[in-house]
């Protein structure tokens, strides 16, 4: 992987804006992704009705998930990396170069998934096919077209769930699920839905309540009936079936390992997963090793901010241990109703609205809201999560969301984070479809290095907040050292909790919530930090060979110009823009 990507990266002679005349070799390489892209939206049933969807028919079915499916789409994902084997990269224009290197690894990832058949634990800690589909019903049809098709997919909803539970299944019988340990209250949001009495109250019902004045009243009305009568008789009783299997089958037959690596085929499954979020070819070991030397660089400075406080504590052996307490206990850092917190975060954004255009030169025309975490998924959800279009904000259990952390979350999930990254990638223009697909290592390293941006923006009032900034910071060189310490040096999850708890700020809930997470998703936690090292390094050299010359506005608009790129292509696309800055 690593020794393509910098093959095709050293193909890169400049930044590229716009797409150039396409040779032969273009044309086939076009040929391949677009009937591939044509092909992975038939997988994928549409439900989104924003607009870049919107020439998409909706679906009236959900996925098909079973192992016959899986085949089939394994030997066409296999036939399209045979045909780019045909493909010569050196042929290629420069816009197509960095398609290529781009594309070639999506390919291989979405293989790789399938191989492995990762469809056999199709839930973790963090997101789950059932809950999954909460955010069908959040997405409003715009005619009465729309509304029979959402009936349509409620009503597969039971054949959906079967499914999954013989995929589930199989995957129990060979070892492969979700460990036991982070498995208990999991089957809450099952539950929820389960035991549901009033049809109107559930979310499913969400798209019902507010129709457009285009549908004729009557309509409406009889598609609310067609809509009730799909939750009360296919949606409620999938989920109560599905309960029971969770209770009784899947709970008590899952595993009793934690590492990734103690699965069938664990250890090429767990390198596969740190390619796929990282983008990078690093083994555990080295990953291990990056935390820990990050966790002490920051430890200093977290010690530094204590010893401007003047903080004592009980010792100097226990004071930082006794800050953290202090942070965790006293009322003055904790909201007192969840509109408290939801206004606190709106204050920030807006804050960050002045200044924004000192730091980036091409802002999007797209804008976020921030609405709270849905309460069927808000117990074990983290803190926050940003998209183009919404800010989600965790208002649940509110003494385990602290203030002096809001300003580093707001920054990272909205803007310049992930809001504003996000919105820029939907609005590039014209590359291909697969070119707006999310990479971690790249969005989830602009997201942190954008909370370091807050200091350069004035964004943090007090000690406190600096330190929420790197307890944040912390947290995620905290994940490379526990990641890899769970899936490959075989820690317990005490060991995890334990060493996440006594590095920084979290909330016990926050400390309990995420090492779940890391221990049911593993890999993805490994994307954070390093994609910040290497945004925080590029601009470092930046800076460095440019000196006077050196725009920040023009350097960030650089690394955002073509939204979601693996790390080596985004070093190359750095180092092309410090070359043409010196030559100008």
């Amino acid at each position: 992987m690593k020794s393509f990507l910098l093959a095709c990266c050293l193909l890169l002679p400049t930044l590229v804006h716009a797409q150039a005349p396409a040779n032969i070799t273009d044309k086939a390489f076009e040929s391949i992704y677009k009937a591939e892209w044509d092909w992975r939206s038939q997988q994928a049933p549409s439900w989104d009705e924003d607009s870049d969807n919107r020439a998409r028919k909706p679906s009236t079915t959900l996925a098909d998930v079973g192992p016959a499916a899986q085949a089939r789409r394994l030997a066409y994902l296999d036939g399209v990396l045979k045909r780019l084997d045909g493909i010569d990269a050196g042929k290629l224009s420069a816009a197509n170069r960095v398609n290529f290197a781009v594309y070639r690894p999506q390919i291989e990832h979405m293989a790789a998934e399938i191989r492995y058949r990762d469809y056999e634990m199709p839930f973790n800690a963090d997101s789950a096919f059932w809950s999954d589909l909460g955010f069908m019903a959040r997405a409003t049809p715009r005619d009465a077209a729309g509304y029979r098709a959402y009936a349509a997919r409620l009503r597969d909803v039971p054949r959906h769930f079967e499914q999954q539970v013989a995929n589930m299944r199989a995957g129990l019988a060979r070892g492969f699920s979700v460990p036991r340990a982070v498995l208990d209250g999991r089957d809450g949001s099952i539950a929820m839905v389960a035991g549901l009495k009033d049809i109107e109250s559930s979310n499913f019902f969400d798209p019902y309540r507010s129709m457009p004045a285009s549908i004729p009243a009557a309509e409406q009305e009889a598609l609310r009936a067609e809509g009730r009568a799909a939750i009360r008789d296919a949606v409620v009783p999938a989920f109560a079936k599905l309960l029971v299997f969770f209770r009784g089958e899947y709970i008590p037959n899952a595993r009793t390992t934690l590492a990734a690596e103690a699965m069938p085929d664990g250890e090429a499954w767990y390198r596969e997963q740190i390619r796929k979020y990282t983008t990078l070819d690093l083994s555990a070991d080295e990953i291990h090793a990056i935390g820990l030397a990050e966790v002490a660089a920051i430890r200093a400075g977290m010690d530094t901010i204590i010893d401007g406080l003047g903080f004592q504590g009980a010792s100097r052996e226990t004071r930082f241990a006794d800050f953290l307490a202090f942070l965790r206990t006293d009322p003055r850092f904790y909201a007192k109703t969840p509109q408290e917190l939801l206004d606190r975060a709106a204050w920030i954004s807006k804050r960050v609205d002045g200044q924004i255009g000192k730091l980036v030169g091409t802002l999007p025309r797209g804008r976020f809201t921030i609405v709270p975490v849905p309460p069927d998924i808000a117990p074990y959800w983290t803190a926050g999560r940003g998209g183009a279009d919404t800010y989600w904000v965790n208002t649940y259990n509110l003494p385990s969301r602290p203030l002096y952390n809001l300003p580093a979350l707001t920054l990272h999930e909205s803007a310049p984070g992930h809001s504003l990254q996000g919105s820029l990638a939907r609005e590039q223009g014209d590359v291909p479809d697969f070119r707006k697909e999310y990479i971690s290592a790249y969005g989830e390293g602009w997201g942190l290095y954008s909370e370091w941006l807050g200091k350069e923006m004035g964004i943090y009032e007090t000690p406190y907040e600096d330190f929420g900034r790197l307890t944040y910071a912390m947290w995620r060189a905290c994940r490379l050292v526990i990641d890899t310490g769970v899936h490959h040096k075989g820690w317990t999850r005490e060991q995890a909790l334990a060493f996440l708890r006594d590095n920084t700020a979290l909330s016990e809930h926050e400390v309990t919530t995420e090492v779940d997470r890391y221990i049911s998703w593993p890999g993805q936690a490994l994307s954070y930090k390093l994609g910040e090292i290497t945004i925080m390094r590029l601009r470092r050299e930046a800076e460095a060979a440019l000196g006077p010359k050196f725009d920040v506005r023009a350097f960030h608009d650089a690394v955002l110009a073509q939204g979601s790129v693996p790390l080596p292509v985004l070093d190359s696309q750095i180092r092309a823009f410090i070359a043409e800055a010196k030559g100008r």
